[in-house]
């Protein structure tokens, strides 16, 4: 949650741009899904795997050092924000925190109402009563730092990269694979 605006046009605003002088937009997703504050959080893991990733990714407020809830990755609302912000590219973060996990999901769809839905619901009350579903991957272990191409990651990890890019619409210019600069996999220059 931010009181800041989270899509490309609130770049703009801010910016004291118009709309046509933007080449590209990039978004940037986590390979899970965090939270700060209340509010709904469908794919939130509320168990010692949640735990491990807000430890593995330091997911803790940078201003009030409260811990962030954390879950799966949230694919409907990923493809919503890439919608709502006519995203080009992503740039996919944090990959490394999910090594060593023996399976790892992502939330492809909801339920409600007996009714499947790609984008999540509009009613927050909706989103609450929205029943995840899931995909599962099997684990890959730890990332080589020196990977430099998707085809350099283990299978495992490679099949979960191309499916989150496949399903969420929206190519990967970016592949963060560790923390430091040089554990990224560059896949394409999206201002080319």
């Amino acid at each position: 949650m931010t009181s800041s605006s989270t899509i490309a046009a609130g770049a703009c605003q801010s910016a004291g741009i118009g709309p046509t002088a933007i080449d590209a937009v990039v978004g940037i997703t986590k390979a899970y899904a965090t939270r700060v504050g209340a509010g709904p959080f469908p794919t939130e893991l509320h168990d010692e795997i949640g735990d491990r990733l807000r430890e593995a990714g330091g997911e803790y407020g940078a201003t009030t050092g409260r811990p962030r809830r954390c879950g799966w990755l949230d694919l409907p609302a990923l493809r919503m924000g890439a919608r709502l912000s006519g995203m080009t590219d992503l740039a996919l973060t944090k990959l490394d925190v999910l090594a060593d996990l023996p399976e790892v999901s992502v939330c492809i769809a909801y339920r409600l109402d007996g009714k499947e839905l790609d984008e999540p619901p509009t009613d927050p009350d909706d989103i609450a009563r929205a029943e995840p579903v899931f995909r599962q991957f099997p684990g890959w272990g730890r990332l080589p730092s020196d990977a430099r191409d998707v085809t350099d990651l283990p299978g495992p990890a490679r099949a979960y990269v191309e499916t989150i890019e496949r399903m969420a619409g929206v190519r990967f210019c970016l592949v963060s694979v560790g923390p430091d600069r040089n554990e990224t996999i560059r896949l394409h220059d999206p201002f080319a």
